[in-house]
């Protein structure tokens, strides 16, 4: 097993050697793609876009994105998934023969396992939501006309264009082996498609929201405490990042396991408490009155308000109040887009229309 393991991984290490060969003038491209897949902007861009023209694609955009990534994190420290950067310096498989030079960029040292990538699995998942919402909104069954195959054929070749590009993204800045990419974009794909016939998302309480939100942290602290009993430590990728990369202030807190699960969970939540505010319900009267203008204006409000707030940075020397701080940060997010601006604008504009009459 460790020797079939060995070749798969020399396998990927020469496909990056010759990536980083091949195309050396395209790295900011390739970090460029890398930065732009990872989940923070699917949260902070597409989220407010997607909720304010259809509440039901940014509902669902939010869960697949939030249970893709907890999926991750488990299938992470169940498979042990080595990463180039380290895997090429620490290995004994080339013995007195030279390894591969591999070069290292300030996105390489993330520190959680690699396998899946956690970047495909994502940009798999929320680009599979955004192609067939739009598929869904241009036709149903009974309209499958010309026009709507060649839509149909368009969004899917950007769709596998996309994961091309992030996936020799991840693979040319040795975050990731190819096996690596590739197993996270069908898993990305594969929870994307069963949120398709999840309907209880939609009208959840908060309940639920909050119950859930629960349960993922237990499962994944319990799951952490019980292998840790057994002498396993699920964060023996910390060392191995603090060793091998280049620069150690490449290195950071906000890529492990922990940070992760707390950002995704904060969002979780900020949604469940957004959608079950009385802010919310207010603005939502509005929003059916007003449609297209009132719209836009909570896109661009919120774009504009989150790229502001996405600029605050935790602390990172304390690492507790770093992740209590990103839990509250990733709550605001929601809470912002989804309750605090619409009703801002809703009582704006209904203040003008008394003025008015």
């Amino acid at each position: 097993m460790e020797a079939n393991m060995n070749l798969l991984h020399d396998a990927g290490i020469r496909t990056t050697h010759w990536l980083q060969q091949r195309f050396q003038g395209s790295q900011d491209w390739f970090l460029f793609i890398s930065y732009a897949a990872d989940l923070r902007n699917a949260f902070f861009v597409l989220f407010p876009i997607w909720f304010h023209f259809s509440e039901a694609v940014g509902i669902r955009l939010i869960w697949v994105a939030v249970i893709g990534d907890w999926l991750n994190l488990v299938f992470k420290w169940i498979l042990f998934g080595e990463r180039p950067y380290w895997w090429v310096l620490d290995t004994d498989y080339y013995g007195n023969n030279s390894a591969p030079e591999i070069q290292q960029f300030p996105l390489t040292c993330e520190t959680g396992p690699g396998s899946p990538s956690g970047h495909a699995m994502g940009a798999a998942g929320v680009y599979y939501v955004m192609v067939t919402a739009l598929l869904s909104a241009t036709g149903g069954k009974q309209s499958r006309t010309f026009r709507y195959w060649v839509l149909w054929t368009v969004l899917w070749i950007g769709f596998w264009a996309v994961q091309v590009c992030v996936c020799m993204s991840r693979v040319f800045i040795a975050a990731h082996f190819p096996h690596q990419v590739i197993a996270g974009v069908f898993s990305g794909m594969a929870v994307a498609k069963t949120f398709q016939h999840v309907h209880c998302i939609y009208h959840a309480s908060f309940q639920r929201y909050l119950g859930i939100t629960v349960f993922l942290f237990s499962f994944t602290l319990g799951f952490y405490l019980l292998l840790w009993t057994f002498g396993v430590d699920l964060l023996w990728t910390l060392e191995k990042a603090q060793k091998w990369c280049s620069h150690p202030e490449w290195v950071h807190i906000d890529t492990t396991p922990f940070a992760s699960l707390l950002r995704n969970l904060g969002i979780l939540f900020g949604l469940g408490l957004a959608l079950n505010s009385h802010m919310y319900q207010e603005s939502s009267r509005l929003k059916q009155g007003q449609q297209l203008p009132f719209r836009l204006g909570c896109i661009a409000a919120s774009l504009l308000i989150l790229h502001i707030f996405d600029a605050f940075k935790p602390p990172s020397h304390m690492q507790l109040l770093f992740y209590a701080l990103s839990f509250c940060k990733s709550a605001a997010v929601p809470l912002a887009t989804v309750g605090l601006i619409p009703y801002c604008l809703s009582q704006l504009l209904a203040t003008q229309d008394k003025k008015a009459a």
